[in-house]
């Protein structure tokens, strides 16, 4: 029997797919400048039970696997791959359960990230992890980038606050790892492994999540600065000065100027760059934060810095952050990048930033989360023209040598993937990346599992 026949027979009506036009669809992730593999065929599960059953098939019959979430991946970790089975699990899309007294909620992986929050505020809480993608990008591969997000300076990332996991190894077998309680430190820390491993290890079918307190309220700040090295100076300073903000945020002009076209706030486009802070402390703590910012962003050489607490303000100047990518791909073609430095050394990667534009003749979009050193640099050429293509990826591989240079990363949250690949022994070492892939060959000794990416 063939393996598509086996697949189907196994599986119910409308679990397998195998229409080449639905399935073309499901090649291409939001790494819009990479070109796809084409997909065998695309399984939609809706239990762990399926999943199981698709991967004990493809085990059995050396098919590779390529796990798939929202498809909102920016480093190509979820595009097709020629001849593998494209297992997409946004049909698992429930939260399972809440338990707002040990501030926990179960979910599947295809629960939008957004909507996790949507659900536990009537009890109060929410989970922090905010990416700018979290109205459109799914739990599931939030797990396997370890994703961060716009809160996570204050926060931490998802590994910080994924408890417990349910995951469908490569021969098939269901595996549970973590614990519900708040200490646990038996054995090695499997779900600490498994996030952050891109669909290589396992599929996640289903996760327990840590939850926080919804915050009284806020507290947000905005300045304006005649230069990127002002803006980077302000970020160090507030970095420095203990004040603790639940957001700090960067955006240059080109980036600032995007947005202002499409949402026509009145934002300053003559700036250099805006920075944006938050506070969710307690009051009157909150309302200091901010002010403390504001004074140090002033000090630093901002031309106009302003607060509010009217929750409409803030959110529309936060939705003005989170608008940045989506504005910046409508332009052309975007090209992220994705990297992380010390906050001490912000002012010297967007100096290097701007560097690689000028000398690859290729407009760069600065943009990211300032207060955690994750920035996003996005090159963007005209759609259809391969020289200006070919300019903004040399630039592209400038930034992250610049990143390995100060002492940073290749990636903050968008993972490895394909993109990334070539760079990753520069940062972990040759020891390290031949023990992770000896870890690889113990979970998935056919490397069936998303093959050809990062490992």
């Amino acid at each position: 029997m063939s393996f598509l026949d086996a697949v189907a027979s196994a599986l119910g009506d409308g679990v397998l797919v195998t229409d080449p036009d639905i399935v073309e669809s499901y090649a291409h992730d939001r790494t819009t400048w990479v070109q796809p593999g084409a997909p065998l065929a695309v399984a939609l599960p809706t239990t762990t039970a399926e999943v199981a059953g698709v991967v004990r098939t493809a085990a059995a019959h050396r098919v590779p696997i390529v796990p798939r979430g929202a498809g909102s991946s920016l480093c190509a970790g979820s595009q097709g791959i020629d001849g593998a089975l494209t297992l997409s699990l946004e049909r698992m899309n429930d939260v399972v359960a809440i338990d707002p007294v040990d501030e926990l909620v179960t979910v599947e992986p295809g629960v939008l990230n957004a909507e996790i929050s949507e659900a536990t505020a009537p009890h109060g809480l929410f989970y922090p992890p905010d990416p700018a993608s979290k109205a459109f990008c799914s739990i599931g591969g939030n797990i396997a980038t370890n994703a961060g997000g716009l809160c996570c300076v204050k926060y931490g990332v998802t590994r910080d606050y994924v408890r417990r996991l349910e995951v469908v190894l490569a021969d098939g077998t269901v595996l549970e790892t973590g614990h519900d309680t708040v200490k646990g430190v038996a054995g090695f820390d499997l779900t600490g492994l498994l996030v952050g491993s891109e669909g290589t290890l396992g599929i996640v079918t289903k996760a327990t999540l840590r939850l926080r307190p919804v915050p009284e309220g806020t507290a947000t700040m905005v300045s304006f600065f005649p230069t990127l090295d002002a803006a980077g100076r302000a970020v160090a300073a507030i970095t420095a000065s203990g004040v603790t903000m639940s957001l700090l945020e960067i955006m240059d002009q080109a980036t600032v100027c995007a947005v202002d076209d499409h949402t026509r706030m009145g934002l300053d486009r003559s700036a250099a760059a805006l920075l944006l802070a938050q506070s969710d402390a307690p009051e009157p703590l909150r309302r200091t934060d901010v002010e403390r910012a504001a004074g140090l962003c002033d000090r630093a050489g901002a031309t106009y810095s302003t607060f509010t607490e009217d929750p409409v303000e803030a959110d529309a100047l936060l939705q003005a952050r989170r608008l940045a990518g989506p504005t910046v791909e409508a332009l052309g073609e975007a090209i992220w990048d994705d990297v992380c430095v010390p906050r001490s050394r912000i002012p010297d990667l967007i100096g290097r930033v701007q560097d690689a534009a000028e000398r690859h003749d290729v407009s760069i979009y600065t943009f990211g989360h300032a207060g955690d050193g994750n920035m996003h640099p996005t090159l963007l050429a005209p759609r259809g023209d391969d020289d200006a293509r070919h300019r903004a990826l040399k630039a592209f591989d400038d930034i992250v040598d610049a990143s390995l240079q100060l002492g940073g990363v290749i990636t903050g949250e968008h993972g490895v993937g394909r993109i990334k690949a070539p760079f990753l022994e520069r940062e972990v070492g040759a020891a390290n990346l031949a023990l992770q892939r000896r870890i690889k060959a113990t979970f998935d000794p056919d490397g069936i599992l998303n093959p050809g990416r990062w490992i």
